[in-house]
């Protein structure tokens, strides 16, 4: 159990629906060729876009890049359905990706592999307790993350993603604003402490982050002297300490091709690898320790519901149109209140950047 002003997050629970997600089935040689041919013309055939996040299969990333869609962090992948024709986006990711994507295209059809991809993000943050949280703290200002249900991001003045956390939270710190910031306890610390901001964090916990190893961390960089160490700011605190950049998905991508370095040390999800290897190729990845003295492990660090997605799946809900998400219309307006809000201040921050605006209107 963790508790923090009351407020408890059963991690023992949340382990163990981690450890029972089934994940999906695999597919090889000619029967694969067979199926990806299929997926392609299913996606013709039902005017449907392909969206996968980072964390997903190979496979499903390469097939979203070959047919037009998109493979991006959560919030591009919403952003990616809403522009796009497509009157279908088949969201390959976990369910609070579909129903983001569902909050920006209320006009469009939703479809997931499967609807029981979980996030311990979103499992930690129950809407119910987390709205009588906000009650009892009326003075602060709900910041939550983008990893949450659609009744907590209902609830919520302002959605963020990682990449963008620091700036709003710091801008809300600058106008005097305290925040309750929800679910991911170490995300919410690390922008605690950038910002300065007096923020009351939830107590909520990625299951892949929370298992790097700082102390096994400092052991592989002492034999990798030479490797740059890339951490998503979901980790332990004392792992971000031992990084050369802190940054979402996307932002450790991009520093893959910035950086110098031949070698990285990268403490996020083993799906990203893909993205990092095509972006710089002929650099290599060692996945950060997630347990045990010098470990450095190969597969360990996935979230078993991201490896729910598979071409399988996918191909059976394109056939059948089964797994749609759902979102209540009220709460989806609701929760579109504090997304757009992002968004907007997303745009301001680009136009001051730039001098040049790229509106992006959701519906």
């Amino acid at each position: 159990m963790k508790t923090i002003d009351n407020i408890t997050v059963d991690e023992t629970r949340i382990n163990e629906l981690a450890a029972r997600a089934t994940p999906a089935l695999a597919v090889a040689g000619p029967e694969k060729e067979k199926l990806i041919k299929r997926i392609k013309e299913l996606l013709k055939e039902k005017n449907a876009v392909l969206v996968a996040h980072y964390y997903t299969d190979e496979d499903l990333q390469i097939l979203a890049d070959e047919t037009g869609g998109c493979v991006s962090d959560s919030l591009e992948m919403a952003r990616f359905g809403h522009s796009h024709p497509a009157g279908t986006i088949v969201v390959a990711g976990v369910r609070f990706m579909g129903e983001t994507a569902k909050i920006l295209n209320p006009e469009k059809r939703v479809l997931m592999p499967s609807l029981a991809a979980e996030c311990s993000l979103d499992l930690s943050c129950e809407a119910a307790v987390f709205s009588a949280f906000c009650d009892a703290h009326p003075d602060r200002t709900v910041v939550v993350y983008a990893n949450t249900s659609a009744e907590v991001k209902a609830r919520a003045d302002w959605v963020v993603t990682s990449s963008i956390g620091v700036k709003v939270v710091r801008h809300l710190h600058e106008k005097g604003e305290k925040i309750l910031w929800a679910p991911d306890r170490y995300l919410g610390g690390y922008i605690q402490k950038v910002t300065g901001a007096d923020m009351l964090l939830w107590p909520g916990y990625c299951v892949v982050h929370d298992a790097f190893k700082a102390e096994e961390l400092e052991a592989l960089r002492r034999r990798h002297p030479e490797a740059g160490v890339l951490v998503h700011p979901e980790s332990p605190m004392e792992v971000i300490q031992q990084a050369d950049v802190v940054g979402s998905t996307t932002q450790l991508i991009k520093a893959v091709t910035e950086l110098p370095n031949d070698l990285f040390i990268v403490a996020t999800d083993h799906g990203i690898f893909h993205k990092m290897k095509e972006a710089a190729p002929g650099k290599k990845f060692i996945e950060a320790p997630v347990g045990g003295i010098g470990a450095s492990c190969l597969s360990c660090a996935h979230c078993p519901w991201m490896a729910m997605n598979g071409l399988v799946e996918l191909a059976y809900t394109l056939e059948t149109g089964e797994n749609e998400v759902h979102v209540d219309p009220a709460v989806g307006r609701q929760a579109m209140v504090s997304v757009k809000r992002m968004l907007d201040f997303a745009e301001q921050l680009k136009i001051k950047a730039t001098g040049e605006a790229n509106i992006i209107s959701p519906a």
